[in-house]
């Protein structure tokens, strides 16, 4: 019997040594004994705390997404103007921790599993609308809402596609090489829209979509 008290450890490592594992595959065809292995259990342990394979990887997504969330929750509250709301959530896309070669490679491999898996696909868009709407409370006020939701929507693509590069070990990028990309594009694109106040148009606040 799992001794009382260990099992909100156990749970954390054995969703630690999901990502692990998953990274180190670089897909989701590895097994609950693999995990458990990894985390030091075993596997009719591991299953006593899940209840399966998907139940755990459901779970190590949503862990990333918390730890997500709370980082950009905190980088944000720190920001003081618009333009540094924009750049806290681009940093906090490229932090060491979500960047590192086994988060991205399980980022990969979840974005794989969301053709076949709609629980996954459906916390995949909760993340999407979460950047979207986090970049868009720092562009609006900048350029109103229509091409904020467009330079947010570029920016975004931008993040996606350097986790993708990020990927090829033949030819990865520093984090802040990473984030200088993301931040020449935004730059450039305000660059080319007059502020609000030369236009007479109103700025938004707030999250965006929600």
């Amino acid at each position: 019997m799992p001794k009382v008290g260990m099992e909100p450890v156990r749970r954390k490592a054995l969703v630690d040594a999901a990502l692990k594992t998953i990274g180190h595959h670089g897909s989701l065809t590895v097994t609950m004994s693999q995990i458990a292995r990894e985390a030091g259990v075993s596997a009719a342990l591991a299953h006593h705390y899940f209840g399966s394979k998907d139940q755990l990887l459901i779970e190590t997504i949503r862990t990333l997404l918390r730890q997500l969330r709370a980082d950009a929750v905190i980088a944000l509250s720190q920001a003081e103007t618009p333009r540094a709301r924009i750049s806290a959530v681009i940093r906090v896309s490229f932090q060491a921790d979500q960047f590192a070669p086994k988060v991205v490679a399980a980022w990969l491999a979840f974005y794989s599993e969301a053709q076949r898996s709609e629980e996954v696909r459906r916390l995949l868009v909760v993340y999407t609308r979460r950047l979207h709407s986090n970049l868009m409370s720092g562009l609006r006020p900048l350029c109103g809402a229509f091409d904020a939701g467009r330079i947010a929507d570029g920016a975004a693509a931008m993040i996606d596609g350097l986790y993708i590069r990020q990927s090829l070990k033949a030819a990865p990028l520093s984090i802040e090489a990473s984030v200088a990309l993301v931040e020449d594009y935004v730059t450039g694109q305000l660059a080319a829209h007059p502020p609000l106040e030369a236009e007479g148009r109103t700025a938004g606040t707030g999250w965006g979509e929600p």
